[in-house]
């Protein structure tokens, strides 16, 4: 979403499908894949998921969940080179892991959650969110490409960046770090992501009338409703501070709100 800050992300390319070549460059065996990160998903579509993340992780983000034999700095700063390019070439990620000896990290992803983009945007995507804790010898550098600025912040300070306005969150990004602020400690988040399941998919509603543009989740109890009454003063009289309990999100100035029903 132009404008907002988002997770790292982009579409599956037909390099991530290659099932037969990415079972050799994996950490993961196909009965580990399935168990850890399946859920209802074969093994080769939720594989390609997962290099899909790799991949576009370390495109847009320059962070890289992979390893080799003996890896040093040097390695890490060699791969790094290659988001210097305007375009980087197609199936790069394949011909550097083939030559290189790099094994993908799937072990280091796990399940987070299903989303599908309302019915009445403009542009609709059917994405998969992994969590994942981010290297210790890393960090992260927006591309200047696909990506024009990057931060890392705690759940917390990004939320009130965006109710400030100055870190505008896409819905999702934002629905997701308020979820994040119930856990205590990355391992406590962690712990837990390594039992959770795809679950549904989450596909929220967006209501658009004269005076008003809300984002409802599922469970909001007018999700169904065919007419959602809005009154744009009362909204700004329910704005809800962070950490509050919402089910639903009013568009104002260009940020995204958390308000009362």
């Amino acid at each position: 979403m132009a404008g907002n800050y988002v997770f790292p992300g982009g579409m599956v390319d037909a390099g991530d499908r290659r099932a037969a070549f990415w079972q050799n460059h994996v950490d993961l065996d196909r009965a580990d894949i399935a168990r850890r990160l399946g859920g209802g998903i074969e093994a080769d579509e939720v594989t390609a998921y997962g290099i899909a993340a790799v991949r576009e992780t370390f495109e847009e983000a320059g962070v890289l969940l992979a390893h080799r034999q003996d890896q040093n700095h040097a390695d890490l700063a060699q791969f790094l080179k290659l988001r210097t390019a305007v375009r980087m070439p197609e199936d790069w990620l394949i011909s550097e892991v083939a030559d290189g000896g790099w094994v993908i990290a799937l072990s280091a992803l796990r399940r987070w959650a299903h989303w599908i983009t309302p019915e009445r945007m403009p542009r609709r995507f059917d994405t998969r969110f992994f969590a994942a804790c981010m290297p210790s010898d890393q960090q992260c550098r927006p591309d200047h490409h696909e990506t024009t600025h990057g931060l890392w912040s705690t759940s917390e300070k990004a939320l009130r960046g965006n109710l400030d306005g100055k870190i505008p969150l896409s819905p999702p990004t934002l629905m997701t770090l308020h979820a994040m602020l119930s856990y205590r400690s990355l391992a406590e988040l962690m712990a837990d992501a390594r039992s959770r399941s795809w679950g549904g998919a989450r596909m929220p509603r967006l209501v658009k009338t004269e005076d008003a543009t809300l984002i409802l989740r599922p469970d909001d109890p007018d999700y169904r409703r065919p007419e959602v009454l809005t009154r744009p003063r009362q909204l700004n009289r329910d704005r809800l501070a962070i950490g509050e309990p919402f089910t639903r999100l009013w568009h104002k100035d260009g940020i995204w709100c958390p308000v009362r029903r």
